[in-house]
């Protein structure tokens, strides 16, 4: 059975105000399944889940198992690259939101969809593979880490393209995916990014030559992401 979800492209907005708004669906939709009995709404899709598409000012976020080590800038230097720092309650290490990137907020209920955590995220993944692979791209993922890659295994070549990070409560999810479109590279410079300081970063604009469509990549990706969950899109 399909699992219904909102879609909502809220444009260009502060981080913050992003976490607060995602926050306040994930609430909503943990608080509705706690009033359900467990046994009650297994595998049911009573209420529907929301994906959140963005793109964020400038800003480094830190998962809770990340070090502030990882963070290469001091509190003047963030400024002068008109940057913030954000401390976040997802899983990973540190990484880099900004223009040019497609960040995407899925919350799911991983019940109602049938699957489990781990599963979620190899489909976060999946999603992205097919749809770098749509530009003549082989992505993959690299073994013990998240998030997907060109080249993951080769030393000095492996680059992440997507960051991936989130968190789940009653297999609820939130924060999601940071996939690089036409992404400034020189700002992951300030960073060990998810922790690495052995693999570099890149972008879909770096690996095709030329600057990219960020509508048309949101549709691809909303298309890849209805194909890999089983979605069926619905007006709030």
């Amino acid at each position: 059975m399909s699992y219904n979800v909102v879609y909502k492209d809220i444009g260009q907005k502060d981080y913050k105000e992003t976490w607060d708004y995602q926050t306040d669906i994930f609430t909503a939709l943990v608080g509705n399944k706690k009033r359900i009995p467990e046994s009650q709404s297994k595998g049911k899709a009573d209420f529907p889940g929301t994906l959140i598409f963005v793109e964020h000012p400038h800003v480094y976020t830190l998962g809770k198992s990340g070090s502030e080590n990882n963070l290469l800038l001091d509190y003047i230097q963030l400024k002068a690259k008109d940057a913030t720092f954000c401390k976040v309650d997802r899983g990973g290490d540190i990484t880099y939101h900004g223009p040019g990137q497609i960040v995407g907020y899925p919350i799911f209920d991983l019940d109602a969809i049938g699957i489990g955590l781990k599963e979620y995220i190899c489909k976060l993944e999946e999603a992205i593979i097919r749809t770098v692979g749509e530009f003549g791209l082989i992505a993959s993922r690299l073994e013990g880490g998240t998030g997907v890659w060109l080249d993951p295994e080769i030393d000095g070549i492996a680059r992440k393209i997507c960051a991936i990070g989130v968190k789940a409560s009653r297999y609820i999810t939130m924060h999601g995916f940071a996939f690089n479109i036409n992404t400034d590279l020189s700002y992951f410079n300030y960073i060990n990014p998810c922790g690495y300081t052995d693999k570099g970063v890149t972008s879909l604009e770096k690996e095709l030559g030329c600057r990219q469509d960020i509508s048309s990549l949101k549709n691809i990706v909303k298309r890849n992401l209805q194909e890999v969950f089983d979605l069926n899109w619905i007006k709030q």
